[in-house]
Parts: C-alpha cells; structure tokens; sequence
C-alpha cells in the first residue's frame, strides 16, 4: 500500500475512526497514551497525529507540532485541539518526506502509525533526522508476534488484513526502529502482551 492509499483510506474512515477505536481505548490504550507522554517537554513532534488522541495528555507547556498524511484525519484534530483549548501547529505531511529541518525537536512521538507507513524504514529514519542529538524517539506499537506458530499466523493473514482495514499486523517495529539507526533504550511489553510494545528510542551513542 503506497503513500497515496493510505492517505486514501485514512481519509474514508476519518468520521468513524474514533468510535472505531472506542473499545481498545477505554480498555487500556489510553492509559498507556497517557503514560507515554507523562514526561515529554520541549519542542515535541508527534507522527501520524490522526484525529488528535494525544492532544489531552501532552503535558503543560509542551511546543507541540502534530503531522499527518491524511488531511480529514488532520480536519479533526485541529477541531480537538480548538476545543480543548491546546495551541499546536498541526500540519499535513508524509513522516516519508518530512520538511523540516536536522535536529528540530527534542522528542519525537509515534502511537499506532508504523504499521501503516508504507516505507517504515524510511520514515523511521526520518524521525531520527529531525531529533535532537539529545532527543528521544516514544513509540506505542503493536508487533509481529515473537511466539514462532503465531508470527507465522500473522503472516499468513496479513494480506487480507491489510486489504480489509489498512494496517499491517505483522512488522517487526522494534527490528525497524534499529536498522533505521536509533539505539534502543528500552523496550517494555503493554497489558501483558508481547505484541503490544512501549519503546523508547534515542541517537546513538558515540
């Protein structure tokens, strides 16, 4: 799936993705949104920012710029952010080909987008330009599973999952960030699951 049809897709199910969504979220992903981003501060870039489901829990004076490739999941988010009263610039751009300039933010934050991103290398090694050399890269990610029965599964039925509803079910997110190189500083397990990942991700050191 290129760049122009996850654009595509996003943008068809914008009016429903946060009811979509609804279940996971009250089940528990919004407590680890929250958890993430307890202790961002500075000048903060957040990928992928769809219809705004972080905005609520960036912390007090965060320098927030959200991006996203989808201009109606962008159209709602920008509502959010009005009516939580949160000043962000929220601007419409592929993490593929970000413009902005080496070393702009002190963190980076992606939640749920690099299973959808069509080159999850590139982006990623986009996200490590526009970090600071002291920055850090948070990521919340669902992964290939490390069980070998159930990671060939995954790979089995990804085709027709990502047919049916866009993402991929299977990518080794971890591996990726890696090989896009960013050293990984830690990486912990969400809700007992091996498939739901916490990372964090910085430059490497000398």
């Amino acid at each position: 799936m290129d760049s122009s049809k996850v654009k595509e897709r996003f943008d068809r199910i914008a009016w429903i993705y946060d009811f979509m969504e609804s279940p996971m979220e009250m089940l528990s992903v919004s407590k680890w949104r929250k958890e993430l981003l307890s202790t961002v501060r500075g000048k903060v870039l957040e990928v992928g920012i769809g219809t705004g489901k972080n905005l609520i829990y960036y912390p007090e004076g965060t320098m927030l710029t959200g991006i996203d490739i989808s201009p109606r999941m962008l159209e709602r988010a920008k509502r959010k952010s009005a009516s939580l009263e949160i000043t962000a610039e929220l601007l419409l751009m592929d993490v593929e080909q970000m413009t902005f300039p080496d070393r702009s933010f002190d963190y980076v934050v992606s939640t749920f987008v690099f299973c959808s991103v069509p080159d999850p290398i590139k982006g990623l090694k986009e996200v490590k330009r526009v970090m600071k050399n002291d920055g850090n890269a948070l990521f919340l990610e669902h992964v290939r599973s490390e069980n070998h029965l159930l990671g060939k599964i995954m790979d089995v039925l990804n085709p027709a999952v990502r047919s049916l509803i866009g993402p991929n079910i299977n990518r080794r997110t971890v591996d990726n960030i890696r090989m896009a190189g960013l050293e990984i500083i830690s990486t912990e397990n969400m809700g007992g699951s091996k498939i739901m990942k916490r990372v964090i991700a910085g430059r490497p050191r000398a």
